[in-house]
């Protein structure tokens, strides 16, 4: 029982010394006293608060049913053509893409992703988190304005779950989330903008505006 309290000893002072340090006695020195946690201030508690902003998100509608697109009872995005699911949702506005003959071109496309056609490529995937693939798709409209709408299947039904215009310097797709990159009109930085999905509205929500130093895109 001797023989092990120099090892004893030895794990209290290795203890000792990982906690807070030792005095030369071998016994705990105190590491200061700790900075209590307090919540946020509030500053200038008087100064008149700013009237409600009439701004809301670029896209916070729920979702709603495409009508005149194709029916998908296996509920695979995939399976249905999605220059079809295009052409259904511009049949269903009301002359919002008429610039430089946008609904003509869409009409006439045969191969999204191929000029002349504003649609570009289709992208695939799981944004709402129930393990299929959502569809995303990118409409020129003019020179530098892009629609993005994103739908998924509810029920065997073509569903829009997202619907948004842009100027953008680059469109990205990270995890369940889409990043825009916009000109801020300040030197040096550009406007990010982050959708992903809103659990209460059921659709994609323009969650994130902010500041963000450019970069060059290709």
């Amino acid at each position: 029982m001797l023989r092990s309290l120099p090892a004893v000893a030895l794990g209290l002072a290795a203890t000792c010394t990982l906690l807070s340090g030792c005095d030369g006695t071998g016994e705990p020195r105190s590491a200061g006293r700790t900075p209590g946690a307090s919540a946020p201030a509030l500053l200038w508690p008087g100064r008149t608060p700013a009237p409600e902003q009439s701004y809301e998100p670029n896209s916070a509608e729920r979702p709603s049913p495409l009508r005149g697109a194709p029916r998908v009872p296996s509920g695979d995005l995939h399976r249905v053509s999605a220059l079809a699911v295009a052409k259904a949702k511009v049949a269903a506005m009301t002359g919002a893409l008429d610039e430089d003959g946008t609904n003509q071109k869409i009409k006439e496309c045969r191969t999204a992703g191929r000029k002349p056609c504003p649609v570009q490529t289709p992208q695939y995937r799981d944004l709402n988190g129930d393990g299929k693939d959502e569809l995303l798709l990118g409409v020129d409209a003019g020179n530098t304005f892009l629609f993005l709408w994103g739908f998924t299947v509810r029920d065997g039904v073509v569903t829009q779950i997202m619907d948004a215009g842009v100027t953008p310097l680059s469109v990205e797709l990270s995890g369940r989330e889409v990043i825009v990159r916009e000109p801020a009109g300040t030197g040096g930085y550009s406007l990010r903008r982050v959708y992903s999905w809103d659990e209460h509205l059921q659709a994609m929500n323009e969650r994130v505006i902010e500041y963000d130093e450019s970069r060059t895109t290709r």
